[in-house]
This record gives C-alpha cells, structure tokens and sequence, in this order.
C-alpha cells in the first residue's frame, strides 16, 4: 500500500440536457387555414420545412380555396408565391432553401415547369445559388390543380 491518497476523476459541474429549440408550426395569414391536422410550414431550431404548396390565390374569409387558374403558368407562379409565404412566415427566404420538391400531374408539363421555375428564381433578388431540387410526377391533386412544391430550408 502506498501512502498517497487515492487519484480521483476531475469533478466536472452537473451538466445540464441541451435544451432543444420549440417547434413552431404556422400558416401565413394569406392562407387558408389546412383542411387536417397539418400546418403549412413548421420550424425548429434553424429548419424550416415548408409543406406542399399548391396554386391557390390568397385566402378569402369565408370562401373556399380558389385555384389561380388553369393553365400550369398561373398555377406555379401562385404556388412559388406561397412557398415564398410560408419562407417568410418562418423567417427565411429562398436563399436559405437547399431542397424543392416538384410534383406535376402530367410528364408533358416538365419543361414548361422547369422554365417558368428558372424564370422566377432568376428574379428572386439576393439568391447566389439554386437550391437542390427534385422533379416528380404525382397523380392525384384535387380541383383540377397542376402543380405541388414543398421545399426545406436551414437559416443561419
């Protein structure tokens, strides 16, 4: 036996859990308010997801949702426009936007879509880059609607 005492492990101060940042779920006042439980975009921490955007014109208190019109043009600009929303709602724009999700309900429409959607990225002011992007084929929206877009983005 030694007459040293006993080496024990530094004392470290209790550590606490890392606080998780709130969830906060949201809809843009020019939105209708979603027909089940879902929101139209949702942040936390420094994520923001936005759900599936579709064409319809800004809300009316009391009226159903109307769609922009019918040609694919008319409806994907309303739709970015949304997606555009729900982004400032949550505090982002489309620079923080590092994926799109495109769903179009005919193939026929993927090039008029790719250049109304590069036209209107184009003239977004202050974005260095596209984000990521993935264009699929959905069957299925209701209303006689064209075009869905959802899109995730990280802030700073």
């Amino acid at each position: 036996m030694s007459d040293t005492p006993a080496q024990t492990p530094a004392q470290t101060p209790a550590q606490t859990p890392a606080q998780t940042p709130a969830k906060t779920a949201f809809t843009p006042p020019s939105h209708t308010a979603p027909p089940a439980r879902f929101s139209h975009g949702v942040r936390k921490g420094n994520i923001l997801q936005v759900a599936g955007q579709v064409g319809f014109l800004p809300a009316v208190p009391g009226q159903p949702p109307t769609p922009a019109g019918p040609t694919l043009r008319e409806q994907t600009l309303q739709t970015l426009a949304n997606v555009e929303a729900v982004l400032k709602e949550g505090g982002a724009s489309w620079e923080d936007v590092v994926m799109v999700r495109v769903y179009l309900t005919d193939t026929g429409h993927f090039a008029e879509f790719n250049e109304i959607y590069d036209e209107y990225l184009a003239g977004t002011a202050g974005l260095t880059g596209p984000p990521a992007a993935r264009t699929t084929v959905y069957v299925g929206l209701p209303a006689g609607l064209l075009v869905e877009i959802d899109a995730m983005a990280v802030l700073d």
